[in-house]
């Protein structure tokens, strides 16, 4: 069964979707992803005693910055204008949940642009806490949710 992805030609070569015709709406979407650590990280984090610092706030805005350059990083990606980007974690015992939610109005929808904002965060937590953490993994990144009105 032949499947049709829309940005691939009837020749199978790469190309930027048309959105043109398609109407301006309001689109959100939020996506998520997971840094696993050792618990002694989380514990260092939370006494802001690791050697690179205040890593949420860090991580917080790269994440921001991210979601805005989505399409300089991912070839065929429409440039958004964001109305709205947010980055939040949540520390667990032993991992720091990520969370990002992208917003704006256009024919187009956000998705790219949180996950973008989450695996840049992510990246950075994993920078700024490799120096104590040999064993940490960045896990399940995935859109959660997307609408549009």
């Amino acid at each position: 069964m032949k499947k049709n992805f829309s940005h691939l030609d009837e020749t199978g070569a790469a190309h930027m979707v048309n959105v043109g015709h398609k109407p301006i709406q309001r689109r959100q979407a939020v996506a998520e992803g997971k840094l696993i650590c050792q618990p002694a990280t989380i514990r260092s984090l939370k006494q802001n005693a690791l050697p690179k610092g205040d890593v949420l706030t860090v991580a917080q805005i790269a994440g921001i910055q991210a979601a805005k350059r989505a399409s300089e990083l991912i070839p065929l990606c429409h440039p958004l204008v964001l109305n709205h980007v947010e980055v939040s974690f949540k520390v667990r015992r032993d991992a720091i949940e990520i969370f990002c939610t992208a917003e704006t109005s256009a024919p187009t929808g956000v998705e790219m642009e949180a996950l973008t904002g989450v695996s840049v965060a992510a990246l950075t937590l994993y920078d700024m806490c490799k120096a104590v953490d040999k064993t940490m993994r960045i896990e399940g990144i995935r859109v959660v949710k997307k609408n549009k009105a």
